[in-house]
């Protein structure tokens, strides 16, 4: 019996909290450390840059702490990050939404255009946030079917032709990410326009880009130039990937001012704190560590891709820096056989693939660990 659900003020809880279940991370490496008593964990889990950031927001970082200057609040407004995002896109700073991570752009919009009676539209195997999100605010999901997983160019990946069906007077937010996480899978420019300009102009879209920085320069939209067509278009970007500071939590979106003056309506005015802007700030100056960073994923992708493909196993195409990979059953007694071996990766169960698992792009040693432990696991 749950005792929790026994008490009065659960009966006040919101109905969509309460059909939530949490979201649930990738595995930190401590975690499995006191879990097995193994002491050499690799993570290959949460897409996090393995090169981690720029030596120059390292540099920054550092000579911030010397100062020991923690003990003012941080510029709740983010005046000279968003100065610096202006700069990067040629966009004006009353266009700039700065979160806490782009999950707390997310957040924000579902606050400000979701509720009761209220629906957001997304595909089939998206962020999980998309839904929670959603629920939170009492609003409805609306789940459009994935492309097939026999497609033969994008199995599991959004389609386009499916979310357009779904739309209604009641959707207010369509979310579409891209490139799309679980699944690395990604859309055509010109397609993804097309989408878009057939969206009513009272729905909000909300293009997550937070793995823009690793997709191709011939499949990159030109989603910047699309604001100035669709005034319902939201850009999320992120500073924990390519950039490398996903343990500082820095996003950002692009949006018309009217919806950026929306979203900081409901912005916690520190929700950034300073060494989050510092670094943010700096690391947006350093494309080079960027290009670095995705030059890396790119040979290493490619490796992985033709390994696991030698072992008759089933890649997704990808365009992120992960890798999801069928293995034709149920993929839980690999994800347990790595973790004995130290290597977290992530399974999929949770996001409706209970036969796959998705693996971050690590460092050529990391990556070789991870193959090793991988032959070793499928031949016990």
């Amino acid at each position: 019996m749950n005792m929790l659900n026994e008490q009065p003020y659960m009966k006040r809880a919101l109905a969509g909290v309460l059909a939530l279940q949490p979201y649930s991370p990738g595995m930190p490496i401590d975690e499995l450390q006191r879990r097995l008593g193994i002491a050499d964990v690799i993570k290959l889990a949460s897409n996090e840059n393995p090169l981690g950031p720029s030596p120059l927001v390292r540099a920054a970082l550092a000579e911030h702490a010397a100062s020991g200057n923690v003990s003012l609040y941080p510029d709740g407004g983010g005046f000279r990050l968003k100065a610096r995002i202006a700069e990067f896109h040629n966009i004006e700073p009353e266009r700039i939404t700065l979160g806490n991570g782009s999950n707390d752009i997310i957040e924000f919009l579902a606050r400000v255009f979701l509720g009761p009676g209220r629906k957001a539209l997304f595909s089939e195997y998206c962020f999980a946030v998309y839904p929670l999100a959603t629920l939170a605010q009492n609003a409805e999901a609306i789940v459009a079917k994935a492309l097939p997983a026999d497609d033969p160019v994008m199995p599991y990946g959004h389609d386009l032709n499916a979310l357009a069906d779904a739309l209604t007077d009641e959707v207010s937010i369509v979310m579409i990410a891209n490139p799309n996480n679980p699944t690395g899978t990604w859309l055509l420019p010109d397609k993804l326009e097309a989408f878009i300009s057939r969206v009513p102009a009272a729905t909000l879209v909300v293009l997550d880009e937070a793995y823009i920085e690793y997709l191709d320069g011939s499949q990159k939209p030109d989603s910047r130039g699309w604001l100035e067509r669709y005034p319902n278009l939201v850009i999320t970007r992120t500073f924990s990937k390519a950039y490398g500071l996903a343990g500082l939590r820095a996003g950002y979106a692009l949006s018309h001012p009217s919806v950026a003056d929306l979203l900081n309506r409901v912005r916690q005015p520190f929700n950034l704190n300073m060494l989050a802007l510092l670094a943010a700030e700096v690391a947006l100056g350093d494309q080079a560590h960027v290009e670095k960073s995705v030059q890396l994923n790119t040979t290493e992708m490619a490796r992985l891709r033709a390994e696991m493909r030698a072992l008759g196993l089933t890649v997704l195409p990808s365009q992120a820096n992960f890798i999801t990979v069928g293995f034709g059953r149920e993929a839980a007694p690999i994800h347990k056989g790595l973790l004995e071996k130290g290597v977290i990766v992530r399974p999929m169960a949770s996001y409706q693939m209970p036969q796959h698992l998705r693996i971050s792009i690590g460092t050529e040693a990391e990556n070789t660990r991870f193959l090793v432990s991988l032959k070793e696991v499928l031949s016990a």
